[in-house]
């Protein structure tokens, strides 16, 4: 599962337009990078929740679907939050036994394989793969213990004996029998409603790996600014080359600067650290640096705000 439904309130003005997983990333709708990095690791079939401006993320997901991966779309005409989406399609994910969910709203590179391999042997109900990152401050974190147990949940939740902790991904491998554990309920949250008061319980099947360096490649996308870091990234991915799809969908990729299918900048018109979204028309003379020309204007990235765990 994409979980993909979010109002992408962070990255306003820019979801007013496009829904966040279709947001172009180097030239790419940022829903063609987990879709790519799914089908790399074997898998066959994946559901997306869709709810934001569905028809564009359909449209994008669609266009974008690496061949030999089915798609499947999980509507929410009223969003149902992390954990109601994936109670939506448990039926779905107990198909496969562990099943993955990803976040729609972030860059990822790690072996998919090997990291459900891992979860098989340990015998958990679920795993979350976190990060060992210098950013962890601003984003918040999951602590875990010896053992690889989850005790703590950024600032909302501590069972204390943490003896590690990373980002959080929104990687998560889940083995079937966990979806059985899922809240008689429609709207609720997948780490606070779910997997916490399972914790306070006493469960000991809910834990995660922290990676560091190349073993796990993140750039989330959920501000304005991350979204521009995001595209002057020339970070290369092992399950997916990014410059050619994008100069294959007439996209010009140049240190710096991102400019969009169609897009054309007028006589004199000078960007850097920009993007230029498709068909967009830059006039002339137009200067700007460090934002997003869309929608006909141009829209300056600020600084990162603080992020919270899940």
């Amino acid at each position: 599962m994409i979980v993909g439904a979010g109002l992408g309130t962070r990255l306003r003005p820019f979801t007013r337009w496009l829904p966040k997983p279709a947001l172009p990333v180097r030239g790419l709708p940022l829903i063609a990078y987990p879709l790519a990095l799914l089908a790399s690791a074997g898998v066959r079939e994946v559901v997306i929740n869709v709810h934001h401006l569905s028809e564009r993320l359909v449209q994008a997901a669609r266009r974008w679907c690496p061949a030999g991966l089915e798609l499947h779309f999980s509507p929410e005409p009223e969003l149902l939050l992390t954990g109601g989406a994936i109670r939506r399609v448990a039926a779905f994910l107990r198909g496969s036994d562990p099943c993955l969910v990803l976040g729609g709203d972030m860059v990822v590179d790690v072996d998919l394989r090997a990291l459900v391999a891992r979860h098989v042997r340990s015998g958990r109900d679920v795993t979350l793969l976190l990060k060992d990152d210098p950013r962890a401050q601003r984003f918040g974190t999951i602590g875990i213990d010896q053992g690889g147990r989850v005790r703590r949940i950024a600032g909302r939740f501590d069972l204390g004996e943490e003896r590690r902790a990373g980002i959080y991904t929104w990687v998560n491998v889940i083995s079937a029998r966990a979806l059985d554990t899922l809240p008689d309920r429609e709207t609720f949250n997948h780490l606070d409603d779910w997997l916490a008061p399972r914790l306070a319980k006493g469960a000991g099947s809910i834990g995660a790996e922290v990676l560091a360096g190349d073993d796990l490649v993140w750039e989330p996308v959920g501000t304005p600014a991350e979204y521009l870091a995001a595209n002057l990234c020339e970070r290369r991915l092992s399950y997916l080359d990014v410059a050619s799809a994008a100069r294959e969908a007439g996209v010009r990729l140049e240190p710096g600067l991102v400019i969009g299918a169609g897009a054309r900048l007028g006589v004199g018109a000078k960007l850097s650290r920009a993007v230029v979204w498709d068909g967009e028309e830059v006039p002339a003379g137009f200067v700007g640096s460090d934002g997003v020309f869309a929608a006909g204007g141009f829209h300056a990235c600020r600084a990162n705000v603080t992020e919270g765990a899940g």
